[in-house]
């Protein structure tokens, strides 16, 4: 009540009360690292603490989807993005590429791999992905798999995970002397290596699609967030995890 009159109070006195919010932002897992370090340099500038949440793109898509409050979501698969956009959530002209990344196989050890002789090197180990079938990570490792006629060689000795981070973390825990992530994860995790880089005509092109979500509880702060990512600040941060800048 007392913030109601307040606000009656100040539109009375000819002043418009503005009561800032912090946006939430909904992204890919794999943006961990970049995110938190973009996130606080707009803080420590603005004030205003984004609340990033972090899954798989295909679990985050089907969240908005269902109407969780989100300002803006960041996908590592223009599918989802699709997705959410067809479901009339997107915030019309605010969808644009963001980002491109590289699929890396990664192991705990040094020792580079010939990824045609994947199955004989794996063995009877195990191999740590991201879901395959919804995951974009994971679908753009079965797909370069698939395309270099490996798949149906590992596929018993898949460990799925629910996003890429958690199956980078397989690897760094000494879970599964394997995974496919991506560039950046392996950037991002001083105990894994990259041991080889699938062809880039393997899979579809990596793609990072952002958008504001309509009806989001901040969208003034989502938007001056979103326009912060293309700072050279930010892309600087971005292209030191390893992403390429669209």
């Amino acid at each position: 009540m007392r913030l109601a009159s307040l606000a009656l109070g100040l539109l009375l006195a000819g002043a418009t009360p503005v009561l800032a919010a912090d946006p939430v932002i909904f992204a890919a897992a794999s943006m961990k690292t970049a995110l938190d370090e973009i996130a606080t340099e707009f803080t420590a500038e603005t004030g205003t603490k984004p609340v990033i949440s972090y899954a798989g793109s295909s679990a985050l898509a089907k969240q908005i989807d269902a109407g969780a409050p989100a300002d803006m979501f960041i996908s590592a698969s223009v599918a989802w993005m699709d997705d959410v956009e067809k479901a009339g959530m997107v915030l019309p002209d605010s969808r644009k590429d963001l980002l491109g990344n590289t699929l890396v196989l990664v192991s705990d050890s040094e020792a580079p791999v010939d990824l045609p002789k994947l199955p004989e090197v794996l063995g009877d180990h195990k191999l740590a992905m991201a879901l395959v079938d919804s995951v974009p990570a994971g679908q753009y490792g079965k797909a370069a798999l698939t395309f270099m006629g490996l798949w149906d060689k590992v596929e018993p000795q898949v460990a799925q995970a629910d996003n890429v981070r958690a199956a980078l973390a397989l690897v760094a825990t000494g879970e599964a002397p394997y995974g496919i992530v991506y560039k950046t994860d392996a950037a991002a995790e001083p105990k894994v290596h990259v041991v080889a880089t699938f062809p880039e005509d393997s899979h579809k092109p990596i793609t990072y699609p952002v958008a504001l979500i309509k009806d989001g509880p901040a969208p003034a702060e989502a938007k001056a967030f979103l326009d912060y990512l293309g700072t050279p600040k930010a892309v600087a941060i971005f292209e030191a995890q390893g992403f390429e800048v669209k």
